[in-house]
């Protein structure tokens, strides 16, 4: 493999021509180079920014992807039909069942594949439900794959060096990467021999690191799918990375995309395209016309992607005649996040996904102090009740409101679990706004500019759910997915419902952030993407957030943008390389 930090620019005559260009490195782009590869097929993958990872190396990693030899071992009884009837009852007629049929039957191949001739590796999570577990077909466990942890050092330190780093706030201890998993061992470690003695290799491990290397190595979640990606096409020597490149003109000819016209650092520089062109730019969202069109009254720094999605390998597409796809319930999908100012002047941006909203002692209200949503729904359908609310009732800003018992027992937003009233840890968050705390519910409202008394009623109401277990306004925690949302340790009713009863009481502002787009350009089975006559531009491709999302705009499990990338990075590489029909 060959990185060109200037991509452009450090093209040279011999880099004149590629079997395939794919735009974008993030993961969905990164993949399918990798399938190409794998294939002997020369490879140019073009990234504007100067790192590789996209929003994947901000991610859990997760991968949706039903029918795996991993799937097997712990949900043994599920089939592809299962799954075909759960985004049958989930997403209906949104999307062609041919293309969301050919993700079904192309997964298993998809990851055996990637394992067996790859780095790539991946494990089932014991348990982790598809989103709408009440639809027939859902099941509890083994459609979703993370990615096995990652040794950084085995990428040497500059190709580590091109890695996008993780979200700060998501990292413990200066710069320590954590999944669920070690989270939760971080929890028990006063509690249980076997947490101690991980929490104590894995803090070790960051120690010795940090000694010589300028963060943690051991990668976990999206930044370990990335690294695994990048370390195995780095073993291809077919393979060039140009980095800091920006595409500036698609040349469409009578056999399909013929080049490729690129710039960077003020150099311009063309390649032929032998094969196939593949868009892996990462969506639309940061376009700034595209954003206000799709996204009306969404400001991009509520976004928690990565910065690389201008939107501007769209605009080259639809000059060529692509069309987005149709009918999808929202153009993106969507998280609640809380915002903080950075000591550099930048925003932190944080997604609220499982560690805070769903558990017990929170309750989420409108600018008015009463209850509007179901707080143990999944993310995107938060971040859709939020907009939606929004309409008749001030909901954005909403807040999450929580007692000190549940702020030490599960932390809120950046403030880390184990903090007490008064104490140090939460001096920072409340000297600039990013928490707020009255020592009744009463000072709570007044700070917050809301009504005290609705305030008081939505938490006396919620009080009284959780001595009943029942949520009869929003139904919280009355599915398998919200229960595997709570606290299995909560000796209440309900694990997501319980009183918020010891002061003081704190509340973080939630804003809708959109996480990736679901509007993208229409393709067919084999990925290519279609004009609007319905028929394949010869030479052109769409996998990731550039590609019509198969959800519909809905968001049925975990991982429903990395695993049908990696599946339909495999489909479009091997159409465009002619090894199949």
């Amino acid at each position: 493999m060959q990185v060109l930090k200037n991509g452009a620019q450090a093209l040279s005559e011999e880099h004149s021509a590629y079997d395939l260009v794919v735009i974008g490195a993030g993961g969905a782009g990164m993949a399918t180079a990798l399938f190409a590869a794998m294939e002997g097929a020369s490879v140019l993958l073009v990234e504007r920014t100067e790192y590789v990872g996209g929003t994947t190396a901000w991610s859990a990693g997760t991968s949706w992807i039903p029918g795996s030899k991993h799937a097997a071992k712990v949900n043994p009884s599920d089939t592809l039909l299962d799954a075909a009837r759960y985004l049958d009852n989930a997403v209906g007629e949104r999307t062609s069942k041919a293309v969301r049929q050919a993700f079904l039957d192309n997964g298993r191949v998809a990851v055996d594949e990637v394992e067996s001739r790859s780095e790539l590796k991946y494990r089932p999570y014991p348990k982790h439900p598809d989103y709408i577990s009440d639809l027939g077909g859902s099941t509890l466990n083994g459609r979703a794959l993370e990615p096995m942890p990652f040794d950084a050092r085995l990428l040497g330190r500059e190709l580590f060096a091109l890695l996008r780093p993780p979200i700060p706030e998501f990292t413990v201890i200066g710069g320590m990467m954590v999944d669920r998993t070690d989270i939760n061992h971080l929890l028990a470690m006063t509690k249980s021999w076997a947490s101690l003695k991980h929490s104590v290799k894995i803090v070790l491990r960051h120690a010795m690191d940090r000694l010589s290397w300028p963060r943690g190595t051991r990668l976990v979640m999206g930044n370990a799918h990335v690294a695994r990606l990048l370390y195995s096409l780095s073993k291809h020597p077919n393979v060039t990375i140009a980095l800091g490149t920006t595409v500036e003109h698609l040349v469409r000819g009578a056999q399909g995309i013929e080049r490729v016209d690129m710039a960077s650092a003020g150099e311009r520089r063309s390649v032929r395209v032998n094969k196939g062109l593949v868009l892996a730019s990462g969506g639309f969202n940061r376009h700034p016309e595209l954003r206000a069109q799709m996204l009306p009254g969404v400001p991009a720094e509520w976004s928690p992607s990565a910065p690389g999605h201008t939107g501007q390998a769209h605009d080259l597409a639809k000059q060529l005649g692509a069309v987005y796809g149709q009918g999808g319930l929202s153009h993106a999908f969507w998280a609640p996040v809380s915002l903080r100012k950075r000591a550099d002047g930048s925003t932190a941006v944080f997604p609220h996904f499982v560690m805070d909203r769903a558990k017990p002692g929170m309750i989420t209200v409108n600018a008015r102090g009463e209850r509007f949503l179901n707080e143990s729904t999944s993310y995107h359908l938060f971040g859709l009740a939020m907009q939606e609310a929004n309409k008749s009732s001030p909901s954005i800003p909403a807040y999450l409101v929580c007692d000190a018992e549940a702020l030490r027992k599960y932390g809120i937003g950046m403030v880390r679990p184990n903090q007490q009233p008064g104490g140090k840890g939460l001096a920072p968050f409340l000297a600039d706004g990013y928490l707020t705390e009255g020592a009744t519910l009463v000072e709570l409202a007044s700070k917050l500019g809301m009504d005290a008394q609705a305030l008081q009623a939505s938490v006396a109401q919620n009080n009284r759910n959780a001595e009943t277990g029942v949520d009869p306004d929003f139904h919280r925690g009355e599915t398998a997915y919200q229960q595997n949302l709570g606290d299995p340790a909560w000796t209440g009713k309900n694990p997501n419902i319980g009183p918020l009863a010891q002061g003081a009481f704190y509340a973080v502002r939630l804003y809708p952030g959109d996480i990736g787009a679901s509007t993208g350009f229409a393709t067919n089975e084999h990925a290519q993407v279609l004009g609007a006559d319905g028929q394949a531009i010869a030479g052109l491709y769409a996998v990731g957030n550039d590609m019509h999302s198969i959800m519909g705009g809905t968001y049925p499990a975990p991982g429903i943008t990395i695993g049908p990338g990696l599946v339909f990075g495999r489909i479009a590489a091997r159409h465009a390389l002619g090894l199949e029909a």
